[in-house]
């Protein structure tokens, strides 16, 4: 398993009973997590001093509680300035177990020796857009959603890389890679981050078990000849480790390079143990 654990203002420091209880900077948040199946005594004191906590109804959704929380608050990792707030379905516009990712092409990038184009799809607040442009990347940020790509603008501002060499694009991400075949556009590292449902701009419909192949597929076309890395991550329970492994390695057959995939997590503080987090697959030119 591959665990963020260079986070200094994140951590979960527990989690139990569906549960995880997370410092987000000074602040203190409940949030669902179905990994989290097991019941262990909630004794942080914090579980009942929370700033916030998002419940899940039985029906599907759910809806914030706030107790003391900001609209709008700041976290950094590294050189890197994230401006958060409690979002829809449980959300705060980050996913801090990234991070491990973040650090891993960050080095990529850095020890490249050449430029490096990326093309980040499924984009979202632009985490991995910004640890590839701080790294020295040019980097082409593409989400269906045109307040994502707002939100990681900013996100982008408070780090001072508002003049970084970054396309921001709202764009359905398929079409967006079929338009870049046609074009004769080449990256090269590829970072995509799809959803496991989701729609376009203009209702196309995704769906990751159906789709997930078919993009890969179209991805190899428009890399360059001699690629830097290709990271797919999936929060899709149904995808393990193993399936991201093959279809890499399946697809990037022609380039010179190898294949790894592993769990993604994060270190729980009360108990010692990793909150598994999803999985990422990484193919890294050799």
């Amino acid at each position: 398993m591959w665990i963020a654990d260079n986070w200094k203002e994140y951590e979960v420091l527990d989690a139990s009973c569906g549960e995880k209880l997370e410092r987000w900077g000074k602040y203190v948040l409940v949030r669902p997590d179905p990994q989290v199946i097991w019941n262990t005594p909630k004794s942080d004191r914090r579980w009942k001093n929370r700033n916030a906590h998002y419940h899940r109804s039985k029906k599907g959704g759910g809806e914030w509680e706030f107790f003391d929380l900001p609209q709008q608050w700041e976290l950094h990792y590294k050189e890197l300035t994230f401006r958060l707030k409690p979002f829809s379905f449980k959300h705060t516009g980050l996913f801090p177990e990234q991070a491990v990712n973040w650090d891993w092409f960050s080095e990529k990038i850095r020890g490249a020796g050449r430029p490096v184009k990326v093309l980040n799809l499924f984009a979202y607040t632009g985490g991995a857009t910004l640890a590839a442009a701080a790294a020295g990347a040019s980097v082409t940020h593409v989400d269906a959603s045109k307040g994502m790509v707002t939100w990681a603008k900013e996100n982008a501002a408070a780090s001072g890389l508002q003049d970084a060499p970054v396309r921001w694009l709202v764009d359905d991400c398929v079409k967006f890679v079929e338009r870049e075949i046609r074009r004769g556009n080449h990256y090269d590292a590829i970072i995509m981050d799809p959803p496991s449902y989701g729609r376009g701009p203009k209702g196309e419909i995704w769906k990751i078990e159906d789709a997930i192949h078919p993009l890969i597929q179209l991805c190899t076309k428009i890399l360059s000849p001699e690629p830097l890395f290709f990271l797919v991550n999936s929060y899709t329970t149904g995808l393990a480790p193993a399936v991201l492994t093959y279809m890499l390695a399946t697809e990037l057959k022609k380039f010179h390079g190898r294949v790894d995939s592993q769990e993604i997590g994060l270190p729980v503080t009360g108990s010692g143990l990793v909150l598994p987090c999803g999985a990422s697959g990484r193919w890294e030119a050799l």
